[in-house]
């Protein structure tokens, strides 16, 4: 009695098996890589559609990979969105039975200017001349005064600098560095998408 149950269980584990390759084998699946122009590409929400009705939706992981499974065969669009980026979008994405369509990392998410803060300045001479080539660091100021550097570069040849941020409320810290007069820093509060700009003055250098 005991063998003839083993027995049936085994049988119905087996058609169970059976019927879910078959299931698997009916369905298909789309994969990929989102890749960002600037930042990190984990958190892309992507959408997937059927012209304009979303079914579903996943996440890049901190890869910027996503993967879909377990879809009918048929023509499928998908939509990526996170916020400061533009949306991209891939049409006409064919599945089949039995497998997965891979789309390889050709989609590239670019910066949506109209959604994030821009720190744009200048540095002069204590005569009004542009300098070109000087270090200007950004630091996030903290809620303890204290601040931490996240952002470095060197004035264009007309002495300017950018910086793209997320458009959250937040304090920076701009600060001119030279080898020949104490660094000079400026503030900059954030509140929402908008260009903010500053000028940074050399000191004088006194003269002999």
């Amino acid at each position: 009695m005991r063998f003839r149950k083993t027995l049936l269980a085994t049988a119905v584990l087996l058609l169970a098996a059976g019927f879910a390759h078959a299931q698997d084998k009916s369905l298909g699946g789309i994969k990929g890589k989102v890749r960002v122009e600037v930042g990190s590409a984990s958190g892309v929400t992507v959408v997937l559609r059927q012209g304009e009705r979303e079914l579903s939706q996943v996440s890049t992981d901190k890869n910027g990979e996503f993967s879909i499974s377990k879809l009918q065969p048929g023509s499928y669009g998908l939509t990526f969105r996170k916020p400061g980026l533009s949306v991209g979008a891939i049409e006409n994405v064919e599945v089949k039975a039995g497998k997965t369509r891979s789309l390889g990392d050709r989609l590239v998410l670019t910066i949506d200017e109209g959604s994030i803060a821009f720190i744009r300045g200048s540095v002069f001479t204590a005569e009004g001349r542009s300098v070109p080539n000087a270090k200007i660091e950004l630091a996030k100021v903290q809620e303890d005064g204290t601040t931490k550097k996240i952002d470095g570069r060197l004035t264009t040849e007309t002495g300017s600098f950018v910086f793209r941020l997320s458009p959250e409320i937040a304090k920076y810290r701009i600060t001119l560095k030279s080898d020949n007069s104490e660094p000079i820093s400026k503030d900059v509060d954030i509140d929402g998408p908008a260009v903010y700009r500053v000028a940074l003055s050399l000191a004088a250098t006194p003269k002999p």
